[in-house]
């Protein structure tokens, strides 16, 4: 980073000595002329769409994982009840309990801190009853099966996880809003004073445009807050299924959890 700055540094320099002292000997026009402001603005305005669209498709591609990791751990959640079917009775209820569970804590509990880019501790309540209830089962021909379902589960929640948090650091947004900003004082410059009213619409146009890109990113940044989020379908839907089932195995057997999937028993 600091070889990056000292090259633009001396780059800058170099370009302001050219300036003083070659462009005498190379340019035989009048001191006076040259570039104006208005011919070095759409250069400006150019990287600052390109960096725009640059971050929004870093912030998309984040929204877009963590969108397919949500559904992923939901469909291993579903598959773990399925093949618990194949189990024991007794270790086939507390596994189909924990998952009624489990999906609670991830709906009711975890959805909401993510919004906030952070994990909660109540699903992972439910992840460890899993491998305690997995240990008892070795030896039975169904238990590879369940090992490697919960270890799907368990990479796709914390893929989740890892995208509820912001992939755009706060620098690159803060950069972005400089530039957006020197960009418009700097078109706001260039227009004429009197008989401007289409340059101002435009330009009045053009911010509009660049701000609610900038917000966009900000939004589909945070996949699980803000107006543009992941929805917790999957889950429920998993939470659905499992919860059909278990009372149809299982009707005279209460949950060991309440409506938030905290433990009760």
């Amino acid at each position: 980073m600091v070889f990056v700055i000292v090259v633009a540094v001396l780059a800058l320099l170099a370009g302001l000595a050219a300036n003083r002292f070659l462009r005498p000997r190379l340019i035989t026009v009048d001191d006076d002329e040259g570039m104006a402001v208005k011919d070095l603005v759409g250069p400006l305005l150019t990287l600052t769409v390109l960096l725009l669209a640059f971050v929004l498709v870093t912030a998309s591609g984040s929204y877009g994982k963590a969108e397919i990791a949500s559904r992923a751990e939901a469909r291993a959640l579903d598959q773990l009840v399925e093949t618990a079917e194949y189990g024991p009775e007794t270790h086939r209820a507390r596994i189909q309990a924990g998952a009624v569970c489990y999906a609670r804590a991830v709906r009711h509990q975890e959805w909401l801190t993510m919004a906030d880019g952070y994990g909660s501790a109540a699903p992972s309540v439910w992840s460890t009853d899993f491998r305690q209830t997995f240990r008892a089962m070795e030896g039975e021909a169904v238990f590879g099966m369940l090992v490697a379902i919960d270890n799907n589960r368990s990479n796709e929640r914390e893929e989740r996880l890892t995208q509820a948090t912001a992939s755009i650091p706060s620098t690159i947004f803060w950069f972005l809003l400089a530039t957006l900003t020197i960009t418009v004082v700097a078109l706001g410059v260039c227009l004429p004073r009197r008989n401007n009213r289409g340059q101002l619409v435009t330009l009045t146009v053009i911010t509009a445009l660049l701000t609610t890109t900038l917000v966009i990113i900000r939004d589909v940044d945070r996949p699980f807050g803000g107006v543009i989020n992941v929805s917790p379908t999957a889950i429920i839907e998993a939470e659905r299924q499992a919860t059909r089932d278990f009372v149809v195995n299982h009707p005279a057997t209460e949950l060991p959890c309440d409506a938030h999937g905290d433990r009760t028993a």
